[in-house]
């Protein structure tokens, strides 16, 4: 794990620093005794613990393919296209209504099968684990009767049967999901859920600046909200009780699609305030595709040449980690700029930044911000007033240089010693 967190965009044999240290990183990917769980259950129960600390904690689930279409890997299956061959992995991504990550609770990986002649794939039905992430979290939430978990998802977590299984269970962690499907309403009226939540006043207007994304630059929006208390078929002759919140966006600028999300919950949210906290939280969900950046970007996992799905799931579970790490970071040097830097950084490695960046060490122990900036300027971060705090992509890159920096003054200090 610290081979790899210190060159997390390397390969296994690049990362490794002798022949020897390779051939035992392989062994270990190999061993049948080694399991990816195992290997992830230490920083599960951590996870767990950090949560504890905070009276809210945001449970992001969502999936991700990993393409290793070319890769000669036993076990492989089909992902979007049949003809690409990968595997895929859902994790649940714990994170404060700050959006500092606290790590992951839990993880599915699986490879599909392909179809049969008939044209259904075998194995599994995949949404499954929608629900089960749900139970899982509610599993999580006894050990924590002082944290309110909020199990939190896109559009493919809308489903009655997750809603459901939550409602039966008691509730015991509320749950907060895009929704894509316009249900009708158990009135008895044929009224439509979207329709039935904007019939009425707006609570008000919220303004936020939505980040740049690939082609699109940051701007701010500027959003109406609408929130209804409704009453939706369970899909068993039952009912279930939730919370339609809608956020249209007016003034849009001319030629951009306006932006217009629609969530449901299980939450009471009858005032501006509560509706303004959910689309919060909802908007915090990003974080988890910030952080499947990190680990296909920046730890660069789908380019891991193993021989079998097995031996690619545990160098995986390794690679979470160390992607939670870099994110958390980035985020923690934002939201406590001010705490010191040796909480999170050896000697060696603070005095490597400033080194790279030609600096001598300050008088006084340097902030967190002030060397995650270092770090994220080593690796292309220009830190102009304009520039605001550095990303993941920068951070991940100065890691790089500054851990080599740190073995090589640690070499020179035994060498002289």
């Amino acid at each position: 794990m610290d081979t790899f967190a210190a060159k997390p965009t390397a390969s296994i044999p690049e990362a490794c620093d002798s022949w020897s240290e390779t051939c035992a990183a392989y062994r270990f990917l190999s061993n049948a005794e080694v399991t990816w769980e195992g290997i992830l259950a230490p920083h599960w129960e951590r996870t767990q613990e950090r949560m504890g600390e905070h009276a809210v904690v945001l449970c992001i689930q969502d999936t991700t393919e990993l393409d290793f279409n070319g890769q000669e890997t036993a076990g492989l299956g089909p992902l979007s296209y049949e003809a690409q061959r990968g595997m895929y992995l859902h994790p649940t991504y714990a994170v404060t209504p700050d959006r500092e990550p606290l790590g992951m609770l839990d993880a599915w990986m699986w490879a599909r099968e392909m179809r049969g002649k008939d044209g259904v794939r075998p194995g599994l039905k995949e949404s499954r684990r929608w629900v089960e992430g749900y139970e899982r979290i509610a599993e999580q939430a006894a050990a924590l009767p002082g944290t309110r978990l909020v199990y939190l998802a896109d559009r493919e977590a809308d489903m009655i049967e997750m809603m459901r299984v939550a409602r039966d269970l008691g509730t015991p962690a509320d749950w907060l999901v895009r929704a894509k499907h316009d249900r009708c309403l158990a009135d008895d009226e044929g009224s439509k859920l979207w329709a039935a939540t904007t019939n009425g006043t707006p609570l008000g207007e919220i303004g936020f600046t939505m980040g740049g994304r690939e082609k699109q630059k940051a701007r701010l929006v500027r959003q109406q909200l609408w929130a209804q208390r409704v009453l939706i078929g369970d899909g068993k002759k039952g009912q279930i009780e939730a919370t339609c919140i809608v956020a249209r966006e007016i003034d849009a600028p001319a030629g951009v699609k306006p932006v217009e999300w629609r969530l449901l919950t299980n939450r009471a949210a009858t005032t501006l305030e509560q509706a303004t906290e959910l689309i919060d939280w909802y908007r915090a969900r990003w974080e988890i595709e910030v952080y499947f950046n990190v680990l296909k970007n920046g730890c660069e996992v789908e380019k891991l040449q193993l021989a079998t799905v097995e031996r690619v799931e545990k160098a995986l579970a390794l690679f979470m980690v160390v992607a939670w790490r870099v994110a958390f970071l980035m985020r923690k040097g934002r939201n406590c700029p001010d705490l010191d830097a040796a909480l999170f950084f050896d000697p060696d490695e603070i005095r490597g930044a400033h080194l790279l960046n030609k600096m001598k060490m300050p008088a006084t122990p340097p902030t967190l911000n002030e060397v995650v900036r270092l770090i994220a300027q080593i690796g292309g971060f220009l830190a102009r007033n304009s520039d605001g705090e550095p990303g993941v992509k920068t951070i991940w890159k100065g890691l790089d240089q500054v851990h080599a920096s740190a073995e090589t003054l640690r070499a020179l200090r035994d060498g002289l010693g």
